[in-house]
């Protein structure tokens, strides 16, 4: 038997014990789930079981499914989290043969090292953690899009400018499917194992989280089995530190529970199983003669820790030993220079989205809070597309898991956008930036000033001059990404930000603190004719958000009051004199949501009548932005213009009461969404009579083309989901017989495809059943023969004006039926009146 068959009978032969004994249950569900041992669905209702036991019963369920290799995954986390239990049933007699072998052959120094990684890695501390708190590795970790392979600069600059569900297909595409932990040894297509990986990823990314699960994997037996005896693992940072002159088993000793004899007897007995694990080499301080320092080969030798380092990863010393990197793309030309081949270069690019969800999921482990929180960031186009960075992730989980905690669990204004970017900035200044050389107004400002230099020219990838020329340190900065380009028979080095939502951040930052009117000036009036600046201006406003003002000040940061009024005086300045037509209206809109101050939208919002937004399809923020602004202000003459997708409607139905006209389009209703819809309007009180105007698509719904509506106030209790209901049914008749009870009926407008002989007759009928009504169109494609018949001889003489439009026959000789080429023949444009005087048609056109 293999060792996943030993190990599953193990679990098969003890199941009802381990039903009953297993107390850790969760952190072992929480770790299969990490794995991809365990899928979502079969997690939730093993959470969901309210005993250990019927947990367990859950489990087994999974088991059956999963064969051997999911129990082996069990048999695993039994060992290190039930440590007395396994003790306990490996004693009762059952020994597989993977642990007779594992005691036998195996260094029980190794395993006590493996123990010990396993007790210690499974916990990880945030970045706002209090003392002695942290989270299981499991509820954090998710794998992240690992890409073997370089991206040239037009697909770079794809990837920079592409957002929300392009920029997910924009990484779909670049994925090739060898992004598993397990694979990063792998032979290439030439069967050519490296010795050395390169991880590269930019700040945040997750190099370090994905460093700790892969000695968790490798500690648990999931990772690397056979490959490698032992892995040790080297934290630059904690290198930086050591003092004095140290051998390669000095640093590895200071680094692990192992001392520096035990270390030395494992590296000498197989080196070629040995693995070190080097994280965040840009952070390590590489002296100026590094290349000039000796060389030397043994592992007792002792150095300055730095140029032992670089020996081990020239492969001077331990040269069968293999290697793995991990460093930001700033450091990464230096760090291929240095490490010995042959080499693999592999890049952390973050979270797709199918990562970013699951993040989500196991971040809340509540459905309906994961829910709520996923769907409003993913209607939020910047948001989802800053989510690929695993440290963004997690601030906006953060910041939403803190506003449920104290019951705030509507997430439309959790955050502001801006707000989410300060408080990354924010993070990596503090966790990311160690041993500036400048301050941190001074870094700012030189980011944003060469933000604002692409920004100008157009460029989200920039040259090496000319950020040489702006920023001091390119290399130690974490928000900026360095690429090696091909051209020709050379390199070229090339910078960008993590993306351009970041750029323009920084840019509007620069702006912002830059306390110069003029320049200011000259962004606003930009915003007005140029597209690309817009967002510049929304993070802008956003900086001067109360909250985000405090979160800068905590970092030296003022905005001056100069700044924000100028800021202001422009917002109102064009709210006064705003036009219906104005392209500024979703401008205007974020940005007043951005500030998020609710004295000032107020102010803004009492000199804005009218809403147009042109048509364009509402996303969720959109629909937040108009929600929080016109939720500041009495009431509007109309709103115009408005489309958006069903799924939004309910954002927007609280705040149509303050329109007294409103026109737009909703895409794909359910029967439900307008039935909601039309009753929400019809419950206003700013109209003395309220108009409903709908458009139904004629190869969908009857020969109905659209109807328009009004109703003498108060309306009449109608059964706005049963009409809707009807009319999805195509049942004319009912369509017509409940349009018969409305007594408060005024003015109707209809389009269908032809006035038929008994459409016209009901048409006299409804205008005696509906006493109030004045005035009734009807717009048809054909008025048959037989319809304006009716209408002209019969004898009831309706009190309201009727008008029909439409084409009739030519060829008073032939009687034209709805079967006919109507088209050919029926070319008469003519317009109908009908009223209590009389029967009159006049021809419009031939």
């Amino acid at each position: 038997m293999d060792q996943d068959s030993e190990r599953a009978r193990f679990v098969d032969e003890h199941w009802a014990k381990l039903v009953q004994r297993v107390q850790m249950v969760m952190p072992i569900a929480d770790e299969l789930l990490s794995g991809g041992m365990l899928e979502w669905e079969p997690y939730c209702k093993i959470r969901a079981a309210d005993t250990n036991q019927e947990k367990m019963r859950e489990f087994y369920k999974v088991l059956q499914s999963g064969g051997d290799k999911v129990k082996s995954a069990l048999y695993s986390r039994l060992e290190i989290h039930e440590p007395s239990l396994f003790r306990d049933l490996v004693s009762t007699g059952h020994h597989t043969r993977s642990e007779k072998t594992h005691s036998s052959e195996s260094s029980p120094v190794i395993h006590k090292y493996m123990k010990r990684i396993c007790s210690e890695y499974q916990y990880v501390t945030e970045y706002n953690s209090l003392p002695g708190e942290h989270v299981l590795l499991s509820e954090r970790f998710t794998q992240p899009l690992i890409l073997r392979k370089h991206r040239d600069r037009i697909e770079r600059e794809e990837e920079i400018r592409s957002s929300g569900e392009s920029f997910q297909q924009v990484l779909s595409s670049r994925s090739s499917g060898d992004s598993h932990l397990n694979s990063l040894f792998d032979p290439d297509d030439h069967g050519i194992s490296p010795s050395s990986v390169i991880l590269q990823g930019n700040s945040g990314n997750g190099k370090s989280f994905t460093v700790q699960k892969i000695m968790m994997d490798w500690a648990s037996g999931d990772l690397y089995k056979g490959r490698f005896d032992i892995v040790f693992h080297l934290k630059c940072k904690e290198i930086n530190r050591i003092p004095g002159e140290k051998s390669l088993v000095e640093i590895l000793s200071c680094s692990c529970s192992l001392t520096s004899h035990e270390i030395s007897q494992i590296l000498q007995q197989s080196p070629e199983k040995v693995l070190v694990v080097i994280d965040g080499f840009d952070e390590l301080k590489l002296p100026q003669d590094i290349n000039d320092t000796s060389a030397h080969t043994d592992l007792l030798q002792k150095a300055r820790p730095v140029d032992t380092l670089c020996a081990l990863l020239r492969g001077r010393i331990l040269p069968e030993s293999f290697l793995l990197v991990s460093s930001r793309s700033t450091a990464t030309d230096t760090l291929s220079d240095l490490l010995k081949g042959p080499q693999r270069f592999s890049e952390i690019v973050g979270f797709s989205e199918k990562g970013v969800k699951e993040y989500f999921q196991k971040f809340f482990q509540n459905e309906e809070l994961f829910r709520d929180a996923y769907t409003y960031v993913k209607a939020n186009e910047t948001l989802i597309t800053a989510c690929s960075i695993p440290v963004i992730c997690w601030i906006i989980c953060t910041a939403i898991q803190e506003r449920f905690k104290y019951g705030e669990n509507e997430t439309s204004g959790l955050e502001t956008t801006t707000s989410i970017y300060v408080d990354f900035v924010c993070t990596l200044l503090k966790h990311h930036c160690q041993g500036l050389s400048q301050s941190v107004l001074t870094l700012l400002r030189s980011l944003g000033q060469l933000a604002e230099r692409g920004m100008r020219e157009q460029q989200v990838l920039l040259d090496e001059d000319s950020v040489n020329e702006t920023i001091s340190d390119p290399a130690g900065n974490p928000f900026l990404c360095k690429f090696l380009f091909k051209r020709r028979v050379d390199l070229e080095t090339m910078f960008s930000f993590m993306h351009l939502s970041f750029q323009e951040f920084f840019c509007a930052l620069y702006y912002v603190l830059l306390d110069e009117e003029e320049s200011l000036g000259k962004l606003l009036m930009d915003s007005s004719s140029e597209t690309r600046f817009e967002a510049v201006v929304q993070f802008a406003f956003g900086l001067l958000n109360k909250d985000v003002r405090s979160t800068l000040k905590e970092h030296g940061l003022f905005i001056r009051p100069k700044t924000q009024a100028h800021l202001k005086e422009w917002i109102l300045e064009k709210v006064k004199g705003f036009s219906r037509s104005s392209n500024l209206v979703f401008i205007l809109l974020h940005s007043l949501y951005e500030l998020h101050e609710e004295d000032f939208v107020k102010e803004a919002m009492a000199f804005w009548k009218y809403i147009n937004l042109f048509d364009k399809s509402l996303s969720r923020t959109d629909c937040c932005a108009l929600l929080y602004c016109c939720q500041c202000c009495q009431s509007f003459e109309e709103l115009y213009c408005l489309s958006l997708k069903s799924e939004y409607l309910s954002m927007i139905l609280p705040i149509l009461h303050k329109f007294k006209d409103a026109s737009f389009v909703i895409e794909d209703p359910s029967v439900s969404d307008l039935g909601e819809l039309i009753n929400t309007v019809t419950r206003g009180q700013t109209l003395s009579s309220q108009s409903v105007y709908i458009k139904i698509h004629q190869d969908h719904y009857l020969d109905l083309g659209s109807f328009s509506l009004t109703f003498s106030h108060p309306v009449l209790n109608i059964d706005w989901t049963r009409l809707f209901q009807i009319i999805k049914q195509r049942d004319l008749e009912a369509f017509l017989s409940v349009l018969h009870s409305f007594s408060n009926l005024e003015k109707m407008e209809m389009s269908v495809k032809c006035l038929t002989e008994k459409l016209s007759v009901w048409i006299l009928q409804m205008s005696q059943n509906c006493p109030k009504l004045t005035e009734l169109t009807l717009d048809a494609g054909l008025l048959l023969e037989d319809g304006v018949e009716i209408l002209q001889s019969s004898n009831t003489r309706p009190r309201c004006m009727m008008t029909f439009n439409g084409s009739i026959c030519n060829k008073p000789s032939q009687k034209c039926t709805d079967s006919d080429d109507r088209w050919s023949r029926c070319n008469q444009y003519v317009k109908i009146l009908l009223n209590d005087q009389g029967f009159s048609m006049e021809t419009l056109r031939q």
